[in-house]
């Protein structure tokens, strides 16, 4: 049986996990049509930048590309068994998907319940679409995958739905090549899946912008995930002379390739059409900080352990933050305009702000003990289980990266 061993972590990538979860998260509040209502003054945070916050799934899919290439390619491809690779997948995502997807259902029958027994009103008090038929499409990950058209249940996890599926197509692309002999293969069909994807989104649908979620959003995941496996590749192939190059200068470009990326996605609320842009920019500043680890200015900032716990915890920040902000709307509600219009009073945009710093902590306590007591024991516990069915993994062991979302 495989051991899959692991070897350090990236940090600087991990950290880099991090801040776009907590992205996400602001994007989603700021844009909640509950907290547009209830608070008539912007956060003092909302800008362009985080106005379009959610195109960083696209970093996160670019990510996902290169360590699974780390951990996958660069040290198991003559001994990768497709199996082993999808139960490590499976354990690594699907926990703490259905615990969150049953929260979410718990959640929605005490508010039907409560609108029953008329302690509260909503219109419609019915699942709307969180539906059967798209709790069962969540509990196979099938989601996003086109059977519907509309986010539902854990909506974020719309992501997980493609990605999931987009890993078991990279374990076929590995094989492939495997059957063939050569890794060459492996790039070659994840060029041609990467440009093929980018191509159908941009130009056969002509699409307005890169966000597909349920309707072609394997497509972005397969865009962005194939880039990240073909930036790995590039950043083997660079010679010593670069890579020994000064660090301030490394460091140089480093700090130009974030700013390129920072402002690729500030830029897509007044052209959309630069989100077509935005995989290749995250792979150019992720693949830099592979590449020169020890650069100056750049990996010193993500190394700091505040950035790395947020890295560790990142997959949980994304997944329970969706719950949260259902919550505090609730909240927001119930507490009603006087409060919101007395903090106004002192600051203009102090209640909207305050709002996002409550949530946000919420977010981060919550998914704190989600990676702690759903996420890792979940991981081990599922792994341990469908480890004990035959033929799992294959009969040698290599030492490899720690696979990671």
């Amino acid at each position: 049986m495989t051991v899959h061993r692991e070897k350090a972590h990236v940090l600087t990538l991990d950290s880099i996990r991090g801040i776009a979860a907590v992205t996400v998260v602001i994007h989603h509040v700021i844009l909640m049509p509950t907290f547009l209502a209830a608070f008539p003054n912007r956060a003092w945070i909302d800008c362009a930048f985080f106005r379009s916050g959610g195109f960083l799934v696209d970093l996160f899919f670019v990510l996902s590309g290169m360590v699974m290439s780390l951990s996958y390619v660069q040290s198991d491809f003559g001994r990768f068994s497709l199996r082993d690779f999808m139960v490590r997948r499976f354990a690594r995502v699907y926990p703490l998907h259905i615990v969150m997807l049953f929260v979410t259902l718990l959640f929605r029958l005490v508010r039907i319940g409560l609108v029953m027994a008329g302690i509260i009103v909503a219109v419609p008090t019915v699942f709307e679409v969180n539906n059967a038929y798209s709790f069962f499409l969540n509990v196979f990950l099938l989601h996003s995958l086109g059977f519907v058209h509309y986010l539902n249940w854990n909506a974020p996890s719309w992501s997980i739905s493609v990605e999931f599926y987009t890993y078991l197509v990279f374990g076929v692309v590995v094989l492939i090549a495997q059957r063939l002999g050569s890794l060459r293969w492996l790039y070659v069909l994840a060029l041609l899946l990467a440009a093929a994807s980018w191509f159908t989104l941009a130009v056969i649908l002509d699409k307005r912008d890169l966000g597909a979620q349920y309707d072609f959003g394997l497509l972005r995941c397969f865009t962005s995930f194939f880039l990240g496996v073909l930036t790995v590749k590039i950043v083997s192939l660079l010679p010593s002379s670069i890579r020994g190059a000064n660090v301030y200068l490394l460091g140089a470009f480093q700090l130009a390739s974030m700013v390129a990326t920072v402002g690729n996605v500030w830029l897509v609320e007044a052209y959309p059409w630069i989100s077509f842009a935005a995989p290749l920019t995250f792979a150019v500043f992720l693949g830099s900080l592979l590449a020169f680890p020890n650069a100056a200015v750049v990996p010193p900032m993500l190394v700091a352990r505040p950035l790395v716990w947020l890295g560790a915890r990142s997959y949980s920040i994304y997944m329970v933050h969706a719950f949260v902000v259902l919550l505090a709307e609730y909240f927001v509600r119930a507490l009603g305009a006087r409060p919101v219009a007395a903090l106004d009073a002192v600051y203009p945009g102090l209640s909207t702000t305050l709002n996002l710093v409550v949530v946000l902590a919420a977010v981060l306590v919550l998914s704190n003990l989600t990676f702690r007591y759903i996420e890792l024991p979940g991981g081990r516990w599922t792994k341990n289980i469908l480890g004990r069915i035959p033929n799992v993994s294959s009969s040698s062991a290599v030492p490899s990266a720690r696979p990671s979302n």
